[in-house]
């Protein structure tokens, strides 16, 4: 293993090009700053530290080495025309995101009321991310269309109408209200989570405050803050709006800032998993490792030679000590234990003649 250094070159290039990227797609993406609202520079530079740490901590994971292999095996198995029939890679994609990515049906496994609160919590956040983003970085902005008969919307991306939309119609009122509906989906997420962590034995044995009770809170803060604001300019005529804004471009900037240190992480490393389901099916369809005690297949054998190569980058070793027995990650379990069992006989047949052999 190589000497550790207090930060990772790869992570901090990556990092820093990835910055440049946003900010010049910012700068190209809303005609030379012409669309951007000063408003929002400090959601803004948030963003780009945002963006610096993902890449960073990103990098740094996909230096790991058994995220590597899985990461370049992934890859190699999708992109090899050998496999493209064998493994029906279209179904599969389409069967990997519904599942691991849409549906989420692996949450659904570990219990209901955990499904639909990571499933409010998620696709929530999504709709959120998805109109704010865009917004913010004047990507997207509203021009006046028609004014009769019926007042519409030009709706302007990256400097191109791309659809108009009638002032009165159900599509504009989810436009404009879409941060609202996703506050009403994000906070009953929260809550449900929250009741869950507080109630379950096996989550209360091992929860955290930072790590599972802190990104809840946030979450809650920002939907809980941005519907302060929708109550302000739609009931309240305005008042208290100004500072309704700061609360939430405080817990905004907060949780943004957070998001490449804590468990919301995990968002950027999920479609990571994809890549896992053609390694298994892969593997699956390939030839399988035997092992030299029982003679009997026990797993695909591209994953016990990948194993072989992590192992020692990682630091184990486990090849025999004589070097004449198989290493004992080519074992299945069922020779493992078989091998233990023969090592102790002989160990106590060496202390005991009268053992039984």
């Amino acid at each position: 293993m190589g000497a550790r250094t207090l930060f990772h070159g790869g992570g901090l290039r990556n990092g820093a090009l990835a910055t440049l990227l946003l900010g010049g797609s910012i700068v190209i993406g809303s005609r030379n700053l012409a669309d951007f609202d000063s408003a929002v520079v400090g959601y803004t530079f948030a963003c780009l530290f945002a963006t610096f740490g993902i890449v960073y901590r990103y990098t740094v994971w996909l230096s790991k080495p058994p995220t590597r292999m899985y990461w370049r095996r992934g890859f190699q198995v999708f992109f090899s025309p050998a496999r493209w029939r064998r493994l029906r890679r279209p179904r599969l994609l389409v069967g990997a995101l519904w599942s691991k990515i849409v549906a989420q049906d692996f949450i659904l496994r570990r219990g209901g009321a955990r499904w639909a609160a990571h499933m409010l919590i998620a696709w929530g956040c999504v709709l959120a991310a998805a109109v704010t983003f865009p917004l913010v970085f004047g990507w997207l902005h509203f021009e006046q269309g028609a004014i009769t008969p019926h007042p519409s919307y030009h709706v302007i991306f990256f400097n191109l109408r791309v659809a108009e939309i009638p002032v009165d119609g159900v599509l504009a009122w989810f436009i404009f209200h879409a941060l609202v509906v996703s506050a009403f989906m994000v906070i009953p997420g929260v809550m449900l989570a929250m009741w869950r962590r507080m109630r379950e034995g096996g989550a209360l044995a091992v929860q955290r405050f930072g790590r599972d009770f802190l990104p809840l809170i946030l979450l809650f803060a920002v939907s809980i803050t941005g519907l302060m604001l929708w109550v302000s300019y739609e009931w309240l005529h305005g008042y208290y709006y100004s500072v309704s804004a700061q609360l939430h471009a405080f817990t905004v900037i907060g949780t943004l800032i957070y998001l490449p240190f804590g468990k919301l992480f995990h968002v950027f490393q999920r479609p990571a998993s994809l890549g896992i389901t053609f390694y298994k099916a892969a593997g699956a369809q390939g030839e399988q490792a035997v092992c030299p005690v029982t003679a009997e297949p026990f797993a695909p054998a591209m994953q016990v030679e990948d194993l072989g190569i992590v192992l020692p980058e990682v630091g184990f070793d486990y090849a025999a000590r004589d070097g004449r027995g198989p290493a004992w990650n080519r074992l299945s379990p069922r020779g493992r234990r078989m091998g233990i069992a023969r090592a102790h006989a002989a160990a106590a047949k060496k202390r005991s003649p009268s053992w039984p052999a």
